[in-house]
């Protein structure tokens, strides 16, 4: 997230008298930023009080407002010293993302001490070149970002079967902001490539423009992609573009699990997430995806999700039950994914349908 940390401090005078005239721009606009953030990480933490929160995400949001405090610093107020620390921090950044995507893609089969340390590489190698060679930090920094973005696209590659412990509830937005992360790293990547360049010209009028507007925009991306993405809800799948037949093992895979979600209702509850039905199952959580992508044409959040939208659509025509307390009965939480769901299965909304079937 750190721009132009090699050549920078070489480039600092003649971009002196840039700030001066742009001043009125980015002097204020980082803090903003960071009050922004702050208050957006005191939400995601209220919000998720009494489940376990994603901590990975939470950092993330911290550590963008810490970012984004550090820009203000160094270009509103002329803190060279910050340009020191804000690359290791910078370094920080893509690992707590690809952090808090595989908290809901997988238990990792490392120690967690095994890890941090794994992931604290690039922010020690970023140090190391700080101290040694600051004119390749730049370059790293690059690197390190769009690694971990591509690395994050492929736990994704599966789609929403690949969110194992997250629950099917809340599919869609869970998925955007797992990509909108992907592509904010990417973003971030760019900027500092062009910044780098335009530094190393015989110009740099665009960088300070860039440094002040493109990267506070990457940081507010990221934290409210981090606060989406921390409600722990999986996303909606692309069907495959050429799936497979289905085979008998799938018919009986979709048997059994129909049989158990007719017998024991497990689709109401709202922490169910793929792991979990392959638990209760006894089947595995592959076999499960793979049978209802290629028998069904839809994933596994989908599946469940017409099961409790079937029941709701019951409840509303045969019951005088509100609609909320029949959208917590079958197993959602928030209004704007039962509606959504209820939508995409009927192309109504739940009282359009109570009124229709009235």
């Amino acid at each position: 997230m750190e721009v132009a940390s090699g050549e920078d401090l070489g480039n600092d005078g003649r971009l002196s008298s840039l700030r001066s005239c742009q001043a009125m721009l980015f002097i204020p606009l980082p803090f903003a930023v960071a009050i922004l953030l702050l208050v957006l990480f005191v939400a995601v933490l209220r919000r998720d009080e009494e489940a376990a929160p994603n901590r990975p995400f939470l950092a993330l949001i911290l550590l963008a407002a810490l970012q984004s405090v550090l820009s203000g610093l160094r270009w509103g107020y002329g803190v060279h010293t910050v340009g020191m620390v804000a690359p290791v921090i910078a370094a920080l950044v893509p690992p707590l993302a690809y952090a808090g995507v595989s908290r809901l893609v997988r238990t990792s089969r490392r120690p967690l001490p095994v890890r941090i340390v794994l992931h604290a590489v690039p922010a020690v190698v970023i140090l190391l070149l700080t101290a040694f060679w600051r004119d390749a930090i730049d370059i790293a920094l690059v690197l390190v970002f769009v690694g971990y973005a591509v690395a994050i696209l492929l736990l994704m590659r599966p789609g929403a079967d690949a969110l194992r412990l997250a629950p099917f509830e809340g599919a869609v937005p869970a998925y955007r902001a797992i990509i909108f992360t992907a592509a904010a790293l990417c973003l971030s990547a760019a900027i500092d490539t062009f910044v780098f360049l335009d530094l190393t010209s015989a110009h740099s009028v665009r960088a300070l423009m860039l440094i002040s507007v493109g990267n506070l925009a990457v940081l507010v991306i990221l934290g409210i992609a981090a606060a989406a993405a921390s409600r722990s809800r999986a996303p909606a799948e692309m069907v495959e573009v050429a799936p497979r037949p289905e085979t008998s093992e799938d018919k009986e895979t979709i048997a059994t699990v129909d049989a158990l979600m007719e017998a024991k209702k497990h689709y109401r509850d709202a922490n169910l997430n793929l792991d979990r039905l392959a638990r209760k199952t006894g089947i595995p959580a592959r076999q499960i995806s793979a049978a209802i992508n290629r028998a069904m044409d839809k994933n596994v959040s989908q599946y469940v999700n017409d099961y409790r939208i079937a029941e709701a659509c019951r409840l509303l025509a045969g019951t005088e039950k509100p609609v909320t307390e029949v959208m917590f009965e079958v197993g959602f939480q928030t209004k704007s994914n039962f509606n959504r769901e209820f939508r995409r299965v009927t192309d109504m909304t739940p009282v359009a349908w109570r009124q229709r079937k009235g």
